[in-house]
C-alpha cells in the first residue's frame, strides 16, 4: 500500500499491538495524538522504515509511557526525525530507546519534567542536529541541582524555546525565567562560599592541633575541680545522713 500519511487522533485507541503498521512500509507521517494508549508492545512500530514524523502528544497513559522506550528502540524507526511527546505528564525523558533514531526535533512541552539529569543531557548530546522543546514544564529552580542543566541550556543551543522556560518552584521563584535564576556569578558564589568555609575549617583544626597540650591541661584542671567539688558534696551528705552527728548537734 502506498499510504504516506495516517491520522488516527481522537479514536480512543488503547493498545498498539505487534506489527500493527507492518502493511504500511512507505508511511512517512503517523498521527496518534489524543488517544488513551495504555499498552504499547516492543514491536508496535515495526515495519515503519520510512517513517519521518511520529505524533504522540496527549495520548500516553502511565503504563503506555513506561513502555514507550522499548517501542521506540526498534530499528525500523532509524529514519524518524520528528517525535512529539507533548502533554503526556512525563516526569522523565524516555531516552533509553532513542539511540537508534535520527531525531532532529523532539517536542516535550507541557509535561511534568522538573529538571534534566546528567544522563538525559548526555543522550541529547548524541544528536548533533536535534532541536528540543521544553516549555510549559514545572522546572525546579534550585541552583545546586540546576548547574548541569543550566550549562546545557546556555551552551548547547539545542533547546529552541529557552527564553520561554520558567520556574515553577520554589514559590519565591515561580514564573521567573529559568535563564535568570542561576547565572554564572550565582553559581560561582556557591563555589567561593565552599572554599571559604573549607579554609575556616582548616584554620580551626590547626589551632586545635597547635594548642593540644594547653587544651589537654585545661580539661584536666576542669576534671580535677569537678572531682574536688563532688568530694565536698559527698562529705556533707555523709554528715547530714549520720543520726549520731545530729544528736551531738542538739
Amino acid at each position: 500500500m502506498e499510504l504516506l500519511a495516517l491520522s488516527l487522533e481522537h479514536n480512543n485507541i488503547r493498545e498498539i499491538k505487534s506489527c500493527a503498521f507492518c502493511g504500511l512500509p512507505r508511511l512517512v507521517s503517523l498521527e496518534l495524538s489524543y488517544n488513551r494508549l495504555m499498552v504499547m508492545t516492543p514491536d508496535a512500530f515495526c515495519g515503519l522504515g520510512q517513517l519521518r514524523n511520529l505524533y504522540l502528544n496527549n495520548t500516553l497513559m502511565a503504563s503506555g509511557a513506561s513502555q514507550l522506550p522499548s517501542a521506540l528502540s526498534t530499528d525500523s524507526l532509524c529514519n524518524l526525525q520528528t517525535l512529539d511527546l507533548s502533554g503526556n505528564r512525563l516526569k522523565e525523558i524516555p531516552l533509553s530507546g532513542f539511540g537508534n533514531l535520527n531525531l532532529t526535533t523532539l517536542i516535550l512541552t507541557n509535561n511534568s519534567i522538573a529538571t534534566l539529569n546528567k544522563h538525559d543531557l548526555q543522550k541529547f548530546n548524541e544528536f548533533k542536529e536535534i532541536s528540543v522543546n521544553l516549555s510549559q514544564n514545572p522546572f525546579e529552580c534550585k541552583c545546586d541541582k540546576l548547574k548541569e542543566f543550566y550549562d546545557w541550556l546556555k551552551n548547547s543551543r539545542q533547546c529552541v524555546d529557552l527564553e520561554t522556560l520558567k520556574c515553577a518552584q520554589p514559590e519565591e521563584k515561580k514564573d521567573i525565567p529559568l535563564v535568570n535564576v542561576c547565572k554564572p556569578q550565582d553559581l560561582g558564589s556557591y563555589v567561593l562560599l565552599g572554599i571559604v568555609l573549607a579554609l575556616i575549617g582548616v584554620v580551626f583544626l590547626m589551632v586545635l592541633y597547635l594548642n593540644r597540650r594547653g587544651i589537654k591541661r585545661w580539661l584536666n584542671n576542669i576534671r580535677e575541680a569537678c572531682r574536688d567539688q563532688m568530694e565536698v558534696y559527698h562529705y556533707r551528705y555523709e554528715q547530714d545522713s549520720d543520726p549520731r552527728l545530729a544528736n551531738v548537734a542538739v
